[in-house]
């Protein structure tokens, strides 16, 4: 199409009483084209709206909203889906599926969080979450250490104490070691009296600071304020179920299957291996297993 420029051009030579031949001569152009222009009574060029092209995530929406769905009311990252569409043949990037669910889902509240700077092996946070879905929900023990964010999860079918001291040692076989000290929140696993944060362990419960004293560590209660001194570990939390517990149990779900502690335990594994403890970290901007 051309410009309008050429257009008025065109009628002006016309107006000149320049021949067919002598415009294409001297403007360079087709017969056919001066042709074609020469009885537009408008100078301007009629333009026509190019229909839009079919974007990389098109064909890939409807497995995206499925997995956004099966998971409501809980929450899944877009890295998730994007991992699993890129084994189908997906070639666009993640920010392309990220602003696609943010349509589908509505944004959390953004919390305000406490950082606090911690020297390599110095300290550890360790918790229990419950994943409060199904008629047996598995409870989750996660322990991050402070300075990496590396993380150990195993999963159990109670919180009792027991549960936390077997996580505790599987935590310290991962990490090849110990931290100089333990932050725990005030559960009653923990504490014998939920009210009082004691630093000298008198009210604590007797197996605590028994395994404190085996394995060398100090153990610190903090009160559950938001995320306070644990922001480490309740974040972990937060991405652990949101990551990992909602996707998996989306695909079980689909499949007319329910997560238990087997499960769970037998593939968290490969996801801390493989995803959480191999990415870039949000805060650090380091791999947490090269940390």
């Amino acid at each position: 199409m051309l410009n309008q420029e050429t257009v008025a051009a065109i009628k002006a030579l016309k107006q000149q009483g320049k021949s067919i031949q002598g415009m294409t001569k001297e403007l360079g152009l087709s017969r056919n084209t001066v042709k074609k222009y020469l009885p537009h009574k408008d100078c301007a060029p009629q333009y026509q709206r190019v229909g839009s092209k079919p974007g990389k995530p098109d064909p890939f929406k409807d497995y995206i909203r499925s997995r956004i769905e099966a998971a409501a009311p809980g929450r899944i990252p877009a890295a998730v889906p994007y991992r699993e569409i890129l084994e189908t043949g997906f070639q666009g990037k993640v920010g392309i599926v990220s602003d696609y669910a943010a349509i589908l889902k509505p944004k959390p509240d953004n919390e305000p969080a406490l950082r606090f700077e911690i020297k390599p092996g110095r300290q550890m946070q360790a918790d229990f979450t419950i994943i409060r879905r199904g008629g047996n929900p598995p409870k989750a023990f996660a322990a991050t250490l402070g300075y990496s964010r590396a993380s150990c999860v195993r999963f159990y079918d109670n919180g009792r104490t027991e549960a936390r001291t077997d996580g505790l040692c599987n935590s310290f076989e991962l990490f090849c070691g110990m931290a100089h000290k333990v932050l725990f929140d005030n559960a009653k696993t923990v504490m014998i009296q939920r009210d009082a944060c004691a630093e000298d362990g008198r009210r604590l419960n007797p197996v605590l600071p028994a395994a404190a004293d085996g394995y060398g560590f100090l153990s610190k209660i903090c009160r559950h304020i938001g995320l306070g001194l644990k922001s480490r570990v309740e974040l972990f939390k937060r991405y652990l179920k949101s990551g990992f517990i909602m996707p998996l149990q989306a695909t079980l779900r689909s499949s007319g299957l329910l997560s238990d502690v087997q499960t769970a335990d037998g593939c968290i594994g490969k996801r801390l291996s493989q995803t959480a403890d191999a990415r870039v970290h949000g805060t650090t901007g380091k791999i947490p297993t090269s940390v």
